[in-house]
């Protein structure tokens, strides 16, 4: 992957940067979560360190053979950003493995301490190369959005992170589902979906479009700008979770969740209990 500006070479990597990396991948390795990162690094670490961390840990995987498919933008809801104590969004990389098919069932064990929020999902027909990237750029690359459910997770103990440990575990990604039918933007105003999440029927989460920084293209074009900007653009083929709808919501082995977007139709997932066999 391609470094951003004022990024760190691989080949040059500072020791906190490599220790970070590890302590974040045992504890994906052993499912044992780590303290929070930026007690690593001096004076707590800056977004550019924490992005090191990452690229490094995602380096790493294409390495082992894992394939990115696309990104996840998050914090984007006031709801999420006050429930993690950050103000502003970030972004990592989701890899094919993290798939789990609409109505599925995600492992017992397979996360350390999930949670699960409702996400307008965005597959790209064209690249988005420009490092000021507009709402008309965007909706010319859009093939179609779908419903999405974003499992975030966080390998650091008990979720207490700041925007630099959340940034250098891959912004907390773990799983995601997709609903199964394509929805051009031309027939739905994304500004104005509303979203109901239910866990075993009872609602958990609710939001609109306008609660992911006032609309899901918002989000998505802060994000195109981001990457072009950093030299490692998105690209046709791409996917997008553009961020939580809503707030997020703890899931227990046994849990099912639905969500249903207005416009664009419903996705759900299980987790399966601490029996099941795998």
């Amino acid at each position: 992957m391609p470094n951003p500006p004022g990024g760190v070479h691989p080949d040059a990597v500072p020791p906190a940067v490599v220790k970070a990396a590890d302590v974040l991948a045992e504890a994906a390795r052993t499912g044992v979560p780590c303290p929070p990162v930026r007690e690593l690094f001096d004076g707590g670490g800056d977004l550019e360190t924490a992005y090191a961390v990452q690229r490094l840990n995602v380096r790493r995987g294409l390495e082992a053979g894992r394939r990115i498919v696309g990104r996840k933008i998050g914090l984007t809801s006031d709801a999420v950003q006050r429930q993690l104590g950050v103000d502003r969004p970030d972004f990592g990389a989701l890899f094919a493995d993290m798939a789990v098919p609409d109505g599925g069932a995600v492992p017992a064990g397979r996360l350390l301490q999930p949670k699960v929020e409702a996400e307008v999902a965005l597959v790209l027909g064209r690249d988005l190369p420009h490092r000021e990237c507009t709402v008309v750029d965007l909706l010319r690359a859009v093939d179609f959005a779908l419903p999405a459910l974003e499992i975030v997770d966080s390998r650091i103990q008990g979720w207490d992170i700041a925007l630099v440990d959340t940034v250098a575990d891959n912004a907390s990604c773990g799983l995601y589902v997709l609903g199964a039918t394509p929805v051009p933007l031309t027939a739905v105003d994304l500004r104005r979906v509303t979203m109901t999440m239910t866990r075993d029927g009872e609602t958990v989460s609710e939001g609109t479009g306008a609660d992911c920084l006032g609309s899901p293209l918002n989000a998505a074009v802060w994000l195109a700008s981001v990457l072009a900007e950093r030299g490692d653009p998105l690209r046709a083929g791409d996917l997008v979770l553009t961020g939580a709808l809503g707030p997020m919501a703890a899931a227990a082995p046994g849990d099912g969740f639905e969500a249903r977007i207005s416009g664009l139709g419903s996705v759900g997932v299980v987790f399966a209990g601490e029996g099941a066999r795998q």
